[in-house]
């Protein structure tokens, strides 16, 4: 089969399976445009301006933005530590059985989302943000842990093993022979997915774990959509010095 022909079937199959999903949820796309539906729309985002801007509800919204970042920075923090732990069971560096393991774990921790360990987490801890950092935290250790883990397996072992000639012990060889070639790759890493936990810790809030979310949540439900505007201008802000800075410090380290 030429390449030609065989792109030309991946084409087609792709599409039709398009297809079938549109038709499959009954997703009517030109629903959106009959009726005054564009004027129930039009309405409704006209209702969030002006936002509001009185001192003492920007003072609420500097609080709760310092809140949602202190949220995501911790949890991801704890995830890149728990995950480097786990990185090093996962990539088989202490056996078999020990991979074997710590890798059902780190599938476990990222195949449940956020919200639902943000759920258990309040019913665990109580609402506010200690349960939003402890699900960031389940989550992310289980994405960064696979991460990691992969990045060891991929790091070449001719330093380490260099160095074990030499007579290190494992620890030193470890620590001098191979953490700093993926150092970068793992600090890279956990920068990207803190940008990815600032938005989350924005969404958690939903489900009662503090921050700009749970602010956002009352001000919907109170159809207050002008505080609410606030509330979403303050997370793009956010959002978009956090991203800036991430990818200053990931241009530094590359």
């Amino acid at each position: 089969m030429s390449r030609r022909l065989e792109a030309l079937l991946w084409s087609s199959a792709i599409i039709a399976a398009l297809i079938a999903s549109f038709v499959y949820l009954g997703m009517d796309l030109l629903g959106l445009f009959r009726g005054d539906s564009p004027e129930q729309m039009l309405s409704y985002a006209q209702s969030f301006f002006p936002p509001e801007t009185s001192p003492d509800w920007l003072s609420k919204i500097a609080r709760g933005a310092l809140e949602t970042l202190a949220i995501s920075a911790i949890g991801t923090l704890l995830a890149a530590l728990a995950g480097a732990a786990l990185s090093l069971f996962a990539a088989g560096r202490l056996g078999r059985i020990a991979k074997s393991l710590s890798r059902l774990l780190l599938n476990a921790l990222r195949s449940v989302p956020e919200l639902v360990w943000a759920a258990l987490m309040v019913l665990a801890a109580g609402l506010g943000p200690f349960a939003g950092t402890l699900a960031i935290a389940l989550h992310t250790a289980g994405v960064l842990g696979r991460l990691f883990a992969e990045a060891l397996e991929n790091t070449p072992t001719a330093p380490a093993q260099a160095l074990r000639d030499a007579g290190a012990g494992p620890v030193a060889a470890f620590c001098y022979g191979t953490l700093p070639n993926v150092m970068p790759q793992w600090v890279a890493y956990s920068l990207y997915r803190w940008e990815n936990n600032i938005r989350m810790a924005a969404v958690l809030g939903f489900v009662g774990a503090g921050g700009l979310g749970q602010m956002l949540y009352v001000t919907l439900s109170l159809f207050q959509q002008p505080r609410a505007m606030t509330v979403i201008l303050a997370m793009i802000i956010m959002v978009l010095l956090v991203d800036a800075l991430s990818a200053w410090l990931r241009a530094r380290l590359g």
